[in-house]
Protein backbone atom coordinates (compact mmCIF):
# COMPACT_ATOMS: atom_id res chain seq x y z
CA UNK A 1 0.00 0.00 0.00
CA UNK A 2 1.39 3.40 -1.01
CA UNK A 3 1.12 6.10 1.65
CA UNK A 4 0.93 9.84 1.14
CA UNK A 5 3.58 12.42 1.99
CA UNK A 6 2.05 13.42 5.35
CA UNK A 7 1.91 9.78 6.44
CA UNK A 8 5.54 9.22 5.50
CA UNK A 9 6.53 12.38 7.39
CA UNK A 10 4.64 11.15 10.47
CA UNK A 11 6.49 7.82 10.42
CA UNK A 12 9.83 9.67 10.63
CA UNK A 13 8.82 11.29 13.92
CA UNK A 14 8.96 8.17 16.13
CA UNK A 15 10.56 4.75 16.57
CA UNK A 16 8.24 2.42 14.68
CA UNK A 17 9.62 -0.62 16.53
CA UNK A 18 9.22 0.79 20.07
CA UNK A 19 6.62 -0.75 22.39
CA UNK A 20 5.24 2.03 24.59
CA UNK A 21 3.05 1.91 27.66
CA UNK A 22 -0.59 2.69 26.93
CA UNK A 23 -0.55 6.36 27.93
CA UNK A 24 2.63 7.05 25.91
CA UNK A 25 1.21 5.19 22.92
CA UNK A 26 -1.98 7.29 22.99
CA UNK A 27 -0.02 10.52 23.27
CA UNK A 28 2.20 9.45 20.35
CA UNK A 29 -0.81 8.59 18.17
CA UNK A 30 -2.36 11.98 18.98
CA UNK A 31 0.89 13.78 18.10
CA UNK A 32 1.15 11.95 14.76
CA UNK A 33 -2.38 12.87 13.66
CA UNK A 34 -2.34 15.13 10.60
CA UNK A 35 -5.87 15.06 9.13
CA UNK A 36 -8.02 18.20 9.15
CA UNK A 37 -10.89 16.32 10.82
CA UNK A 38 -11.12 14.82 14.31
CA UNK A 39 -9.68 11.39 13.62
CA UNK A 40 -10.91 8.24 15.36
CA UNK A 41 -8.33 6.24 17.32
CA UNK A 42 -8.54 2.46 16.93
CA UNK A 43 -7.01 -0.38 18.89
CA UNK A 44 -5.92 -3.60 17.15
CA UNK A 45 -5.31 -6.65 19.34
CA UNK A 46 -3.70 -9.72 17.76
CA UNK A 47 -4.71 -12.93 19.54
CA UNK A 48 -3.18 -16.39 19.62
CA UNK A 49 -6.20 -18.40 18.46
CA UNK A 50 -6.67 -21.71 16.70
CA UNK A 51 -8.96 -21.79 13.67
CA UNK A 52 -11.72 -23.37 15.76
CA UNK A 53 -11.54 -20.63 18.40
CA UNK A 54 -13.08 -17.19 18.45
CA UNK A 55 -13.51 -14.27 20.82
CA UNK A 56 -16.70 -12.24 20.71
CA UNK A 57 -18.66 -10.18 23.22
CA UNK A 58 -20.06 -6.74 23.93
CA UNK A 59 -18.93 -4.07 26.38
CA UNK A 60 -19.47 -0.45 27.35
CA UNK A 61 -16.45 1.84 27.24
CA UNK A 62 -15.96 4.02 30.34
CA UNK A 63 -15.47 7.18 28.25
CA UNK A 64 -17.91 7.75 25.40
CA UNK A 65 -17.07 9.62 22.22
CA UNK A 66 -19.89 8.88 19.78
CA UNK A 67 -23.30 10.48 19.52
CA UNK A 68 -26.23 8.59 21.04
CA UNK A 69 -27.25 5.64 18.90
CA UNK A 70 -30.71 5.27 17.38
CA UNK A 71 -32.10 1.96 18.62
CA UNK A 72 -34.80 0.10 16.69
CA UNK A 73 -36.83 -2.58 18.48
CA UNK A 74 -38.78 -5.43 16.91
CA UNK A 75 -41.39 -6.62 19.39
CA UNK A 76 -45.03 -7.57 19.90
CA UNK A 77 -47.59 -4.94 20.89
CA UNK A 78 -47.43 -5.83 24.62
CA UNK A 79 -43.73 -4.87 24.78
CA UNK A 80 -43.95 -1.64 22.77
CA UNK A 81 -44.48 0.69 25.73
CA UNK A 82 -41.48 -0.77 27.56
CA UNK A 83 -39.29 -0.17 24.51
CA UNK A 84 -40.53 3.39 24.01
CA UNK A 85 -40.14 4.31 27.68
CA UNK A 86 -36.58 2.92 27.61
CA UNK A 87 -35.71 5.32 24.80
CA UNK A 88 -35.97 3.28 21.61
CA UNK A 89 -36.12 5.52 18.55
CA UNK A 90 -38.28 3.10 16.54
CA UNK A 91 -40.61 0.36 17.82
CA UNK A 92 -42.78 -2.07 15.91
CA UNK A 93 -43.22 -5.48 14.36
CA UNK A 94 -44.36 -6.40 10.88
CA UNK A 95 -44.66 -2.73 9.94
CA UNK A 96 -40.93 -2.15 10.55
CA UNK A 97 -40.00 -5.38 8.80
CA UNK A 98 -41.87 -4.27 5.68
CA UNK A 99 -40.34 -0.79 5.89
CA UNK A 100 -36.84 -2.26 5.99
CA UNK A 101 -37.64 -4.59 3.10
CA UNK A 102 -38.44 -1.41 1.18
CA UNK A 103 -34.93 -0.08 1.76
CA UNK A 104 -35.28 2.00 4.94
CA UNK A 105 -32.30 1.69 7.30
CA UNK A 106 -32.28 4.93 9.28
CA UNK A 107 -31.13 3.40 12.60
CA UNK A 108 -27.88 2.30 14.25
CA UNK A 109 -28.74 -0.82 16.26
CA UNK A 110 -31.57 -3.35 16.09
CA UNK A 111 -32.96 -5.24 19.09
CA UNK A 112 -35.59 -7.97 18.93
CA UNK A 113 -37.58 -10.04 21.40
CA UNK A 114 -37.08 -13.80 20.86
CA UNK A 115 -40.65 -14.28 19.65
CA UNK A 116 -39.96 -11.89 16.73
CA UNK A 117 -36.83 -13.57 15.41
CA UNK A 118 -38.64 -15.93 13.05
CA UNK A 119 -39.93 -12.93 11.12
CA UNK A 120 -36.85 -10.72 11.64
CA UNK A 121 -34.75 -13.57 10.25
CA UNK A 122 -36.30 -12.87 6.84
CA UNK A 123 -34.24 -9.64 6.84
CA UNK A 124 -30.98 -11.61 7.11
CA UNK A 125 -29.62 -10.52 3.74
CA UNK A 126 -30.31 -6.86 4.51
CA UNK A 127 -29.40 -6.58 8.19
CA UNK A 128 -26.66 -9.21 8.26
CA UNK A 129 -24.65 -7.50 5.53
CA UNK A 130 -24.62 -4.29 7.58
CA UNK A 131 -23.96 -5.89 10.95
CA UNK A 132 -27.44 -4.95 12.21
CA UNK A 133 -28.99 -8.38 12.71
CA UNK A 134 -30.06 -8.94 16.35
CA UNK A 135 -28.04 -11.71 18.00
CA UNK A 136 -28.40 -13.41 21.42
CA UNK A 137 -24.59 -13.42 21.80
CA UNK A 138 -24.49 -9.63 21.73
CA UNK A 139 -27.51 -9.17 23.98
CA UNK A 140 -29.72 -7.80 21.22
CA UNK A 141 -32.21 -10.67 21.27
CA UNK A 142 -33.92 -10.43 24.64
CA UNK A 143 -37.20 -9.87 26.48
CA UNK A 144 -35.38 -7.44 28.80
CA UNK A 145 -35.80 -4.48 26.47
CA UNK A 146 -35.32 -1.89 29.19
CA UNK A 147 -31.92 -3.30 30.18
CA UNK A 148 -30.71 -3.85 26.63
CA UNK A 149 -31.71 -0.40 25.38
CA UNK A 150 -30.17 1.29 28.43
CA UNK A 151 -26.81 -0.39 27.78
CA UNK A 152 -26.91 0.30 24.04
CA UNK A 153 -27.69 3.98 24.54
CA UNK A 154 -24.73 4.20 26.93
CA UNK A 155 -22.57 3.12 24.01
CA UNK A 156 -22.27 -0.64 24.29
CA UNK A 157 -20.09 -1.95 21.46
CA UNK A 158 -19.35 -5.37 20.05
CA UNK A 159 -15.85 -6.74 19.62
CA UNK A 160 -15.04 -9.81 17.57
CA UNK A 161 -11.86 -11.47 16.33
CA UNK A 162 -11.62 -11.55 12.53
CA UNK A 163 -10.35 -14.51 10.48
CA UNK A 164 -6.75 -13.56 11.24
CA UNK A 165 -7.35 -13.43 15.00
CA UNK A 166 -7.30 -9.64 15.24
CA UNK A 167 -9.86 -7.53 17.11
CA UNK A 168 -10.27 -3.97 15.82
CA UNK A 169 -12.24 -1.44 17.85
CA UNK A 170 -12.62 2.34 17.95
CA UNK A 171 -11.69 3.68 21.40
CA UNK A 172 -11.78 7.46 21.06
CA UNK A 173 -11.14 10.64 19.12
CA UNK A 174 -7.86 12.52 18.72
CA UNK A 175 -9.47 15.49 20.47
CA UNK A 176 -10.11 13.45 23.63
CA UNK A 177 -7.93 13.56 26.73
CA UNK A 178 -5.14 10.96 26.51
CA UNK A 179 -5.99 9.51 29.93
CA UNK A 180 -9.56 8.80 28.84
CA UNK A 181 -8.47 7.11 25.62
CA UNK A 182 -5.91 5.04 27.53
CA UNK A 183 -8.59 4.01 30.03
CA UNK A 184 -10.82 2.87 27.16
CA UNK A 185 -7.95 0.91 25.64
CA UNK A 186 -7.11 -0.83 28.91
CA UNK A 187 -10.77 -1.68 29.45
CA UNK A 188 -10.95 -3.26 25.99
CA UNK A 189 -7.84 -5.36 26.60
CA UNK A 190 -9.18 -6.41 30.00
CA UNK A 191 -12.46 -7.57 28.47
CA UNK A 192 -10.63 -9.46 25.72
CA UNK A 193 -8.46 -11.24 28.30
CA UNK A 194 -11.60 -12.17 30.20
CA UNK A 195 -12.89 -13.97 27.07
CA UNK A 196 -9.75 -16.09 26.63
CA UNK A 197 -10.83 -19.60 25.53
CA UNK A 198 -10.08 -22.18 28.23
CA UNK A 199 -8.14 -24.31 25.73
CA UNK A 200 -5.97 -21.42 24.45
CA UNK A 201 -2.26 -22.06 25.03
CA UNK A 202 0.72 -19.73 25.38
CA UNK A 203 0.51 -15.94 25.38
CA UNK A 204 -3.08 -15.11 24.51
CA UNK A 205 -2.37 -11.55 23.38
CA UNK A 206 0.43 -11.43 20.82
CA UNK A 207 0.47 -7.71 20.07
CA UNK A 208 -1.46 -4.47 20.59
CA UNK A 209 -1.29 -1.37 18.40
CA UNK A 210 -3.05 1.97 18.27
CA UNK A 211 -3.56 4.21 15.25
CA UNK A 212 -5.64 7.18 14.19
CA UNK A 213 -7.80 7.05 11.06
CA UNK A 214 -5.08 8.39 8.76
CA UNK A 215 -1.95 7.96 10.87
CA UNK A 216 0.60 5.17 11.37
CA UNK A 217 0.35 2.48 14.03
CA UNK A 218 2.08 2.60 17.42
CA UNK A 219 2.89 -0.57 19.37
CA UNK A 220 1.80 -0.81 22.99
CA UNK A 221 1.49 -3.43 25.68
CA UNK A 222 -0.06 -3.98 29.08
CA UNK A 223 1.22 -7.53 29.32
CA UNK A 224 -0.29 -11.02 29.40
CA UNK A 225 -1.88 -12.75 32.36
Amino acid sequence: MKHGKKYREAVKKYDTFAVLDMKQAVETVKSLSFAKFDETIDISVKLNLKKSQTVRDTMTLPNQFRSEKRVLVFCKAEKENEAKEAGAAFVGGDDLIEKIKGGWLDFDIAVATPDMMKDVGKLGMVLGRRGLMPNPKTGTVTFDLKGAISELKKGRVEFRADKTGVIHLAIGKVSMDADKIAENAKTVVGEIKRKKPAEAKGDFIQSISLASTMGPGVWTSIGND
